[in-house]
């Protein structure tokens, strides 16, 4: 990732009480199929904005990884958790897109939230999402559309049209659905993991 990385020191930006009006969690959870049991990897999960609702829909017998790969935001979601005293199915994982630290063939689906702008080997964290979701997995990108203004979101020239990113998922053999729009700023993209 590089000089994309969001910076850990905006964390705050994460919890602005308005991101649940531009980009309602509830908009996403309906559009990633969740159902109790499953196992569900969120790559670059933050201070847990998506984390906190899906462990809560896969339920105790699912289980959630929340990857980052910067500490600092792991700590947060952990401090965040400790007033959540009901979720018991989180695990808290230092890795990124190219090296989750996670078990090869042990996912259901993997969620990349407002990460693939910043990622320097996309190629790379397609093979690593392929590693670790079972075969016929699904990969959800959420990510900043270029077409609408900001603030919010990184600058326009960082963001990459949903157009783009199902070429390139194509191209690795992936089976998308077509992306749609989501909130605000937002659009979210499908993919079924090719067989290996």
């Amino acid at each position: 990732m590089g000089s994309r990385r969001f910076n850990p020191n905006e964390a705050h930006r994460l919890e602005d009480p308005q991101r649940l009006t531009w980009l309602p969690p509830t908009e996403v959870l309906a559009r990633l199929k969740l159902k109790p049991g499953m196992r569900v990897g969120d790559i670059g999960a933050g201070t847990g904005y998506f984390a906190i609702p899906i462990a809560t829909a896969i339920g105790p017998s699912g289980r959630l990884f929340a990857v980052d790969v910067e500490p600092e935001m792991l700590d947060k979601l952990k401090r965040k958790l400790s007033s959540v005293a009901a979720l018991q199915n989180i695990e808290f994982v230092e890795g990124d897109a190219i090296n989750t630290q996670l078990l090869e063939g042990q996912l259901d689906l993997v969620l990349m939230a407002n990460v693939w702008h910043e990622l320097d080997d996309p190629a790379g964290a397609l093979r690593e999402t392929r590693r670790i979701l079972r075969i016929g997995g699904h990969l959800a990108i959420l990510d900043w559309r270029p077409d609408v203004e900001r603030p919010p979101g990184p600058p326009i020239e960082h963001r990459i049209p949903a157009r783009q990113v199902g070429e390139l998922l194509q191209a690795n053999g992936w089976s998308t659905e077509p992306s749609c729009p989501v909130g605000r700023y937002s659009y979210f993209l499908m993919a079924i993991a090719p067989h290996p």
